[in-house]
This record gives structure tokens, C-alpha cells and sequence, in this order.
């Protein structure tokens, strides 16, 4: 089927190319979106009648996102989730879930703006690509932890593993600890019973009163 476009497509071409696509793409995508019509000539005729108009229209939406990219490049979006003690969530972050931590952050972002290849299910930082125009995109982390605490942990370039590596070696250091002080108290009490040994020794060796007169 061909349609000819009416925006920048990535990997099929530019406005006004006309373009052969599968009939389903077209029909499920492209047309419903207003991202193109079918080639026919009055629909290619009325597409140059108003080129200009759509060019610059498109020139005023790309300065918008590109002012928008600007902000957003580089934004660290925190999502909090459940997950195992080997960083495996018990679900999934979509690009719903981004859209509303972009939300809450205080941008208007749309969920089918961003561009995720499979939902996220470990816990870590998550690179994303954010189409804002048809000829501009933004790039964002998605902070997954499961708490706000682990999230900075994590943003400071911190691992999950490092974290858990970090809490075992915590603890055998406590343990350790633990055992000193149990030695030290242990050896304490030998000295003290030591110390009652010699003083009951010589208490016994003194002589009696009977043979000091003597």
C-alpha cells in the first residue's frame, strides 16, 4: 500500500515522501495517527497545497521539543518496586510506569513516547529513549529500587551486588566483633579467677599465729 507522509518516519522517510508500507501498518498506525495518507492523487494534491503550512507547523512542534530534550536529557526518574535480595522485580516496569514518574517529576510525557524494547524486570538503572518529534528524541534513566535510600545508592554508581556485597561484609564484621567480645570476656574471667587462685595461695602459705610465737 502506498501512503504518502505527512511527518518524518524513522527508517521510511521524510514529509512528503511517497512510501510503500504493509496495509495493517498503514491502516493500525500511520493513518489513525495523522502521520500519513493514502497516496492517492487528490490526497498528494492536497498534501502540496498545504506543504508549506505543515512545514512550518512542523518547525514550530520540533523547536518545542528540542527546548523540552534540552530539560530532559540526563533526568534521573526513580521508580519504586518489590523485588528479590538478587535484584529480580516480582513484575515489571513498563513505559506507563516512566510516564508517570515523568509526570510526577513535573513533565508532560506521554506513555507511547517512550521507547522501551522489553518491560524492565531487574532492579538497577535503566537507560530510555523518549520520542518527543519525529526528528527529536531524549534520553533518560529510570532508577528502579525499592527504596529511595538504594536509589541514590544506586544513582552514586552503586550495583545491587555492591550493595549486597557491602551488607555481607557488615556483617561478618559484626560477627567478628561479637566473638572478640565474648574472647575478651572469656579471658577476663580466667584473670579474675587466676588472680582468686594466687590470693587464696597465698593466704594458705602464711604463717599461723601458733608458729609465729613459736
Amino acid at each position: 500500500m502506498q501512503v504518502i507522509l505527512l511527518e518524518r518516519i524513522a527508517k521510511l522517510g521524510q514529509m512528503g515522501d511517497v512510501v510503500d508500507v504493509k496495509p495493517g501498518y498503514a491502516r493500525n498506525f500511520l493513518l489513525p495517527q495523522g502521520k500519513a495518507k493514502s497516496a492517492s492523487e487528490v490526497n498528494i494534491a492536497d498534501f502540496e497545497s498545504q506543504k508549506a503550512k505543515l512545514e512550518a507547523h512542523n518547525l514550530e512542534t520540533k523547536k518545542e521539543a528540542d527546548a523540552l530534550a534540552e530539560k530532559l536529557n540526563g533526568q534521573n526518574f526513580v521508580i519504586i518496586r518489590s523485588a528479590s535480595d538478587t535484584g529480580a522485580l516480582y513484575g515489571s516496569v513498563t513505559p506507563r510506569d516512566a510516564a508517570e514518574a515523568a509526570t510526577e517529576a513535573g513533565f508532560t510525557v506521554d506513555r507511547k513516547q517512550f521507547s522501551l524494547k522489553s518491560p524492565i524486570k531487574e532492579l538497577g538503572l535503566h537507560e530510555m529513549e523518549i520520542k518527543l518529534h519525529p526528528e527529536v528524541s531524549a534520553s533518560v534513566i529510570v532508577n528502579v529500587a525499592r527504596s529511595q535510600e538504594e536509589a541514590e545508592l544506586q544513582a552514586s554508581g552503586k550495583s545491587i551486588q555492591d550493595l549486597a556485597a557491602e551488607q555481607e561484609q557488615e556483617a561478618e564484621f559484626e560477627i567478628a566483633e561479637l566473638f572478640d567480645d565474648i574472647g575478651s570476656a572469656a579471658l577476663d574471667e580466667d584473670l579474675g579467677l587466676n588472680n582468686q587462685e594466687e590470693e587464696e595461695a597465698e593466704v594458705e602459705n602464711e604463717p599461723s599465729e601458733d608458729a609465729k610465737t613459736e
